[in-house]
């Protein structure tokens, strides 16, 4: 495969962060987490799932998952003091971020999102995340993606 150049791997060069891009094949249309670290290899405990939802101040809010487990919106709720969270519709997704359901990464959104990671994350010393588009993802240092992102960390997992 062709390596290819996203937003979110632009923004990381522009701030000489290293990564690594891994690419997989679309064709299958497997294309949930679980079947992403499959065809790349890669411990599905280390990949995480871009959320993006709305609390009731109209607020988006950016969050990341590890591919197997669920989002509990009660607690992503309590870290962003919102009375509740609502995942954004799928339609909205674009318009939002810039990105594509499947390909969304919290990096070089349209604008910039508060971000949560889920604390199971501080345990790990590579992420791997959304590329910014289907196809690809970015591995980096835990650290480098909540530098970038100015990410918090939570208990957001059920």
């Amino acid at each position: 495969m062709k390596k290819v150049k996203t937003n979110a791997s632009r923004l990381l060069d522009q701030k000489n962060i290293p990564y690594s891009i891994l690419q997989y094949e679309t064709s299958d249309g497997k294309l949930d987490g679980i079947s992403v670290a499959e065809k790349t290899n890669q411990d599905p405990n280390h990949v995480y799932k871009t959320l993006v939802t709305q609390g009731s101040s109209k607020q988006y809010y950016v969050l990341l998952v590890k591919v197997a487990d669920e989002l509990h919106l009660k607690n992503a709720a309590k870290a962003v003091n919102e009375k509740q969270l609502a995942m954004i519709p799928v339609k909205d997704i674009q318009s939002v971020t810039g990105y594509i359901r499947g390909g969304c990464s919290p990096i070089g959104m349209k604008r910039t999102f508060p971000t949560i990671i889920d604390e199971s994350a501080t345990t790990l010393g590579d992420i791997i995340i959304s590329g910014g588009k289907i196809g690809v993802q970015l591995k980096l240092p835990v650290e480098s993606l909540i530098s970038i992102t100015h990410a918090t960390i939570a208990p957001l997992a059920k």
